[in-house]
């Protein structure tokens, strides 16, 4: 068993980080939904979609550190390691931001990634090595393929949905707000726990 496991949204946990700094900057109201669709919805709908963008920028560039994991991912790595099970972390990330500011999106995921204890190797069975941020979706599909993935996860049900993505990797939507448990196309799992529990 090979598992890749994307990044943004999947490791990372930005809905609280997301929405208190879009209070912060005056861009939305409080009292709407405290996550990162519910910020992404008003600002749509409110016309500011360049407000979004760069929010996203802000976030993933200098805010990056003050976001959390996911309960149970770290554990979900050790799982790994402990079984012999190989995990890669493989995420489609453009270098810069689409607007704002030029941050270097990559080196803040990987200064992310050492600060949060993720390249401890000895506990979690990832280094440096395991970790691909490519530039498109084509790239991290073909990435999966190469490295022989068994199994991905990933928060995005379009992007599970691929007609390039590999037919013979069983394909996990981490959907940790439940909005997608009615999409039966994929194996579906609203926590880190409940993936592991399919790798048994």
């Amino acid at each position: 068993m090979i598992i890749g496991v994307d990044f943004d949204n999947t490791i990372v946990s930005y809905d609280a980080l997301i929405y208190k700094t879009a209070i912060e900057k005056g861009i939305v109201p409080k009292g709407i939904s405290p996550t990162k669709s519910g910020v992404r919805d008003f600002l749509r709908k409110s016309g500011k979609e360049d407000a979004w963008t760069e929010l996203q920028g802000f976030i993933y560039g200098p805010c990056i550190l003050e976001a959390e994991p996911f309960p149970g991912v770290m554990d979900f790595f050790k799982t790994c390691r402990e079984k012999g099970i190989k995990a890669y972390i493989i995420s489609h990330k453009t270098r810069y931001p689409f607007l704002g500011p030029k941050y270097d999106l990559h080196e803040s995921a990987k200064r992310w990634l050492y600060e949060k204890g993720f390249y401890d190797c000895g506990e979690t069975g990832i280094s440096k090595e395991d970790v691909f941020l490519e530039l498109t979706k084509k790239d991290k599909i073909k990435r999966i393929s190469e490295l022989g993935c068994t199994h991905f996860i990933d928060d995005l049900p379009e992007f599970l949905a691929e007609k390039s993505f590999p037919s013979n990797v069983v394909r996990i939507l981490f959907d940790s707000n439940n909005k997608y448990k009615d999409l039966g196309d994929f194996e579906h799992a609203v926590s880190w726990l409940e993936i592991a529990g399919k790798l048994r």
